[in-house]
């Protein structure tokens, strides 16, 4: 199929088709004799995989390197193991910031809504931040 059929059925622009290809991500099978890109069915569900990872927030590079595993005739597994042991950690993180920042951001507003706004002083902003 050419890439417009491809985006068609993927649902992907044929700008990020491009993209992915440039990106080592995705390769046509060959092109027309006229020029156009020609791509076969397992670039569908290659497309799916790389939705399917962007989905779980690997980065496009961690993609690559799954797809490379796979390209050269080996099991991804372990290796996905590994990507997404690292992201799981990561989300831990940025949840135990988010409720720390969520704290914070609550005193803040506790104590902003019994403030009176004629005791504020002109040399303060707000004396709530």
């Amino acid at each position: 199929m050419r890439i417009g059929e491809l985006a068609a059925v993927t649902g992907a622009t044929t700008k990020t088709l491009r993209f992915y290809e440039d990106s080592g991500l995705l390769h046509p099978e060959g092109r027309t004799t006229s020029g156009y890109r020609q791509y076969g069915a397992d670039a569908v569900a290659r497309l799916d995989f790389i939705r399917r990872g962007r989905a779980a927030g690997l980065t496009l590079a961690q993609i690559r390197e799954v797809l490379d595993v796979r390209d050269q005739g080996r099991a991804p597994c372990r290796h996905v193991e590994d990507l997404l042991a690292t992201r799981l950690r990561a989300l831990d993180a940025q949840l135990a910031d988010l409720q720390e920042l969520r704290a914070t951001v609550a005193q803040l507003h506790d104590a902003a809504r019994g403030g009176d706004p004629d005791t504020c002083g002109a040399e303060q902003v707000c004396r709530y931040l």
